[in-house]
């Protein structure tokens, strides 16, 4: 890429990139974010609002993404790159602010809906620009930039500028299918054209982000339990939901990571640009929205512990969130298993059911008291982790043989 390093240019990255502190100032608002999807989904858990809080978290991880591929080609710490960063801040923040009345406008101030779309529409411009600066003589990235505004970023908006007019089941269901044509754009024309050019920084940019998402379940083990006495049985929910992020984590950073990173480094060109686009944009979305439907999950069941004026130890959680504590560990469980799939060739079977199991638990969940559900799963992820870990150790040595 043909950049000066001057002070209003962007400066081109290197071999060898690593993570910036300016990108980790830039994920800070996206704590912000994805801790008030959660905060929306929780004020209303019903399935509508779940698949609602869903259709924001994809936008908002677009949002993310869009800036993990410009930062892997130009330094978002040098010249004009790190201003974009900060007006792309300030719209996602606005963004964030938001979200609690995406679905539900309050009467007075400014349409939450509409100032959403307009916000979202606003990055996904800087980002198409900013790319196109960063090399103004690269006739194919330029070529990909108008595919992608044609058939990427263009009709989605249209679509959540209509939805934004509607309530209810009318309005999710129109931006669920923005979301759809948005993804399915990239699919189609973003296999070509990009580049990933380190791939360590790719790689651990969207370890970061998985980084944040866990961190948000932390916080909504805190949050649940917010006003109320701590006694034994919520130190004992806590204690659980903490053993559950932990297994998460080791899954991910233990299991996961590792093998995506080295496939990625080992592809070069357009097959580098298909797997980073697969596993990084499109499979750690998963990912990162089970941790999510997980800490809703944990936030209810803490809060149902600890609130002792309303609810009894025996009394087992109910609806979306009975299925959400599971669910969502289904889902990354899931989502761990395609990664490798996708990345190593392997079949990891204790994963795949593992999340399958979890992923159907929700009538179980809501037999049984809220605390034993919780220490349930706090037992059964590591131990698919151990078991994973030993299926997989004797898969590799059946091969060396």
């Amino acid at each position: 890429m043909a950049t000066n390093s001057g002070r209003s240019r962007l400066v081109a990255t290197e071999d060898g990139h690593r993570v910036t502190p300016a990108e980790l100032f830039f994920d800070l608002v996206f704590v912000y974010a994805i801790t008030q999807v959660t905060a929306l989904m929780a004020g209303d858990p019903t399935p509508l609002r779940l698949l609602g809080g869903m259709v924001v978290l994809a936008l908002l991880w677009w949002c993310w993404c869009c800036f993990a591929w410009l930062g892997n080609v130009v330094r978002a710490d040098s010249g004009a790159m790190f201003g974009v960063l900060v007006a792309v801040m300030a719209v996602v923040l606005a963004v964030s602010l938001t979200v609690p009345e995406v679905y539900a406008d309050a009467p007075g101030g400014l349409p939450a809906p509409l100032l959403f779309v307009l916000c979202y529409g606003a990055v996904r411009i800087l980002h198409l620009v900013t790319y196109w600066l960063s090399d103004p003589a690269d006739q194919a990235l330029h070529a990909t930039i108008r595919r992608t505004a044609l058939f990427s970023v263009a009709p989605p908006f249209a679509l959540l500028l209509i939805g934004s007019a509607f309530t209810g089941l009318t309005q999710v269901l129109i931006w669920l299918g923005a979301v759809a044509v948005d993804y399915l754009g990239i699919y189609v024309t973003g296999g070509s054209g990009w580049r990933v050019a380190s791939p360590g920084h790719f790689a651990e940019r969207h370890g970061l982000i998985v980084i944040i998402a866990l961190g948000e379940s932390i916080v909504a083990i805190g949050v649940g339990v917010s006003g109320h006495t701590v006694t034994a049985p919520v130190l004992a929910a806590a204690a659980a939901g903490l053993l559950v992020v932990v297994g998460l984590w080791r899954l991910y950073f233990r299991h996961v990571a590792e093998p995506a990173e080295h496939r990625l480094a080992a592809l070069e060109g357009d097959d580098r640009t298909r797997l980073g686009r697969d596993v990084y944009t499109f499979l750690h979305l998963p990912l990162v929205a089970g941790v999510v439907i997980t800490a809703l999950g944990m936030k209810k069941t803490l809060q149902q512990v600890a609130d002792t004026d309303h609810y009894d130890l025996s009394e087992p959680l109910h609806g979306v969130v009975a299925w959400a504590l599971t669910g969502g560990a289904g889902v990354f469980l899931l989502a761990s298993a395609v990664v490798l799939f996708r990345t190593a060739g392997s079949r990891p079977v204790v994963l795949a059911t593992g999340g399958v199991a979890c992923l159907s638990a929700g009538p179980v969940v809501a037999l049984v008291p809220a605390l034993l559900a919780v220490a349930v799963l706090a037992a059964a992820v590591p131990g698919l982790l151990l078991l994973h870990g030993r299926t997989a150790g004797e898969v590799e040595k059946g091969l060396e043989a």
